[in-house]
């Protein structure tokens, strides 16, 4: 009996969040996300990369801030520019609370994505972005297995120049720099900004 009423309040609840993807609303203490909420993921918990002014960098570098990681290249037509437009409008939206965002671009074009290029490109959207590259491709790749990115060089018969195919979404830590989301490309503005704001503040 005892059972068959906690199967009752289960769906119920589930019901009235608008369906079972929403059930984590209604576990007590458990926050509830846009993005897929990926705390206690035993992949992409760190990295040794370099920025684009020389220095030597990893997460805890970042401690204290939300940090949202994105693999990219600057001279991507599309995916790259609009999310770093976007997470210009998220640190905006954040308001008071927008210096307590991190955002970090890791290049998948070593090649062409030079210190400069990198430094150039940041100052595009925003002074307090920080581009990462890795010093080998060795080290990229393996970057990439851990972070479970993929990322691959496309050439084109008529151009000598290239494009990269990449997975087009983000990570984002918590000020503990403890991975918690994975916001796909395309969400809303709004709704990152909010999963942000609830990390900043505790969730």
């Amino acid at each position: 009996m005892e059972r068959r009423d906690t199967l009752r309040k289960i769906a119920a609840c589930a019901l009235m969040a608008g369906g079972s993807a929403m059930l984590g609303a209604c576990s007590p203490g458990k926050p509830s996300f846009h993005g897929t909420d990926i705390t206690g993921a035993d992949y992409a918990k760190d990295f040794a990369l370099t920025d684009f002014n020389g220095q030597p960098r990893t997460l805890a570098d970042f401690k204290g801030k939300a940090v949202v990681i994105f693999f990219g290249y600057t001279q991507c037509p599309d995916v790259c520019p609009t999310t770093m437009g976007e997470l210009v409008q998220v640190k905006q939206a954040l308001g008071a609370e927008g210096d307590k965002l991190q955002v970090l671009f890791i290049s998948v074009d070593p090649e062409r994505d030079t210190p400069a290029v990198l430094k150039a490109y940041m100052a595009n959207f925003d002074p307090g972005f920080v581009a990462l590259y890795a010093d080998s491709p060795a080290k990229l790749a393996a970057l990439a297995r851990d972070f479970k990115v993929f990322y691959q060089r496309v050439d084109r018969k008529d151009s000598p120049n290239y494009t990269v195919d990449h997975t087009a979404a983000s990570y984002v830590y918590d000020p503990q720099g403890r991975l918690r989301l994975f916001e796909r490309y395309g969400t809303p503005v709004a709704d990152l900004a909010a999963d942000i704001k609830r990390l900043i503040d505790g969730a």
